[in-house]
């Protein structure tokens, strides 16, 4: 279980009461909202998670779903956050991450019930969250290939964001949001300056500006 040992290390030292991991999806597309989440991992679900459990880049679709499903029967917790396009557009795409991860860590604490003071948090990244008041901070760089705890935030994110890309695409036929997810690939792009942006695209990202007529 190598992914449990750096959550042992952090609980067997660090001694929190409630340890928690934060990692989002969704930084680089240009559709879409940035999804994070929060997920608490009970040491006694460990074993039954740990077979299951990667880096969600590591994972097909299909093994993220099954990792997901899994999780949840085994009683891992998670809160969830959103920034919309809009959002991105105005605060810019690190300030919406952090506001989406705390709002996913706020939800975490609230759901089960945890005190702040005696919360640890394990940040995937270099950055600790901006604007999450209460909670002690650990900032863990490749996180999601570390640890258990930010590999099952990583794993819930990116099957939310996935899921809700699915939805968009039935919203906005024509665009293929439910393949590529949103991202620059070659046929989001041809679609995206055939078709114009959606309400759904990120008008600060530059591929986005140039369909729209606003930048070349």
């Amino acid at each position: 279980m190598p992914l449990c040992r750096f959550d042992i290390s952090v609980l067997e030292n660090r001694k929190p009461a409630f340890l928690l991991g934060v990692d989002e999806a969704g930084r680089g597309p240009l559709a879409g909202p940035v999804t994070a989440s929060a997920a608490w991992v009970p040491l006694s679900a460990y074993p039954a998670v740990s077979p299951f459990i990667n880096d969600s880049k590591k994972l097909s679709p299909a093994r993220r779903e099954r990792a997901f499903r899994a999780m949840l029967a085994a009683g891992v917790r998670f809160g969830f956050g959103f920034a919309l396009p809009a959002e991105i557009d105005r605060v810019n795409i690190l300030e919406a991450t952090f506001n989406a991860m705390s709002a996913a860590v706020r939800r975490l604490l609230f759901y089960t019930g945890a005190q702040p003071s005696g919360a640890l948090v394990l940040v995937d990244g270099p950055h600790r969250i901006k604007r999450l008041e209460g909670c002690a901070q650990e900032p863990v760089v490749d996180g999601d290939a570390r640890s258990l705890s930010i590999a099952a935030a990583s794993i819930f994110a990116k099957v939310l964001r996935d899921r809700w890309l699915g939805v968009l695409d039935a919203r906005y036929p024509g665009y293929g949001l439910a393949g590529h997810k949103g991202y620059g690939t070659a046929a989001h792009l041809e679609a995206l300056n055939r078709l114009g942006p959606t309400a759904e695209h990120r008008m600060s990202f530059s591929p986005v500006r140039i369909a729209a007529g606003l930048a070349r």
